[in-house]
């Protein structure tokens, strides 16, 4: 949904560039960057489990998984070393958009958190397929085949939630975990709820922010680079076009009013799969074998980052 904590705004005025155009753009991003990945495995694998929240109400202890639709978390064994790969040394945070059970505490969710240029709620529900495939299950699901994907590499992956709490966490502790974990990248999973007809995907960077605790001047152009390469490796994994709808055609949109962006000191984009609300889009966000190459598209940008 285009949040992580707000409404959508009115797409810009002005004829966007060509979906096709911008696609074949876009796909020359990781044809002709350095380091871009090639075709990768299954992310049906052992999977990690999430950060401990650091600073979790008492109602927010970990738990089972709230969705028990949501694709397996089975955990991988403590101590047990990951594989060497090209991304040995990384750590990577992924923050899958919203959580299961908000829905259930709405009154938790809705309380005012400080994003440094203002306040924000907490979290939201997120959006849904109009079938009722939650934004919140779709973000589990591509956020851990991109965790097996990216561990496969050698890479140390933390997620902000796994389905292992009540709700949240809140949009400043998603972007603290990032900061804490010192993460080399950090991208959260999401998919839009705008209008039917409003189809393909986009990457949101973070603005240049400066205000209270947010300020973003180290991470915009490193955060601008990793979503490059997100959006590049997505259109050639997927074959999704760019937004038709935000970004004129390049996949890409900047925005300053997200904490979860504003609060970072490390880089982060997210990643906006596709229109829950438009049939077309909602057949493929709903389909598993789509959302492997999903995973997979995000995988490759995040290696071809980490490998530059």
């Amino acid at each position: 949904m285009r949040h992580d904590d707000s409404p959508p705004p009115t797409p810009r005025p002005g004829t966007p560039r060509r979906p096709a155009l911008a696609a074949a753009a876009l796909a020359g991003v990781c044809l002709t960057a350095a380091g871009c990945a090639g075709d990768g495995g299954s992310a049906d694998g052992p999977a990690t489990a999430s950060r401990p929240a650091s600073s979790a109400p008492p109602s927010s202890s970990p738990r089972r998984s709230a969705d028990p639709d949501a694709s397996p978390s089975t955990g991988r064994t403590s101590g047990e070393p990951l594989p060497r790969g090209p991304l040995t040394g990384r750590t990577v945070v992924i923050d899958p958009g919203h959580n299961p059970g908000n829905r259930d505490h709405t009154r938790e969710i809705n309380a005012s958190v400080d994003i440094g240029t203002g306040r924000k709620e907490c979290d939201t529900t997120g959006t849904a397929t109009d079938s009722g495939y939650a934004e919140a299950r779709f973000t589990l699901d591509v956020s851990r085949r991109l965790r097996t994907l990216l561990e496969a590499r050698g890479a140390r992956v933390v997620l902000t939630q796994d389905g292992d709490r009540p709700f949240g966490p809140c949009v400043d502790e998603r972007a603290r975990i990032g900061n804490e974990e010192r993460a080399d990248a950090v991208v959260s999973v999401h998919a839009d709820g705008s209008a039917a007809g409003n189809r393909g995907f986009h990457v949101i960077l973070p603005a240049a922010v400066n205000g209270g605790d947010a300020d973003t001047a180290k991470i915009v152009a490193p955060s601008r680079e990793l979503g490059e390469r997100i959006a590049g490796n997505y259109v050639r994994v997927t074959g999704s076009a760019p937004s038709n709808y935000i970004g004129g055609g390049t996949g890409l949109d900047t925005r300053d009013d997200l904490g979860g962006l504003n609060l970072s000191t490390v880089p982060k984009v997210f990643i906006e799969c596709g229109n829950m609300r438009d049939p077309k889009d909602a057949a493929l966000l709903t389909d598993e074998g789509w959302r492997r190459k999903a995973a997979l598209g995000i995988a490759e940008g995040i290696g071809s980052y980490l490998e530059k």
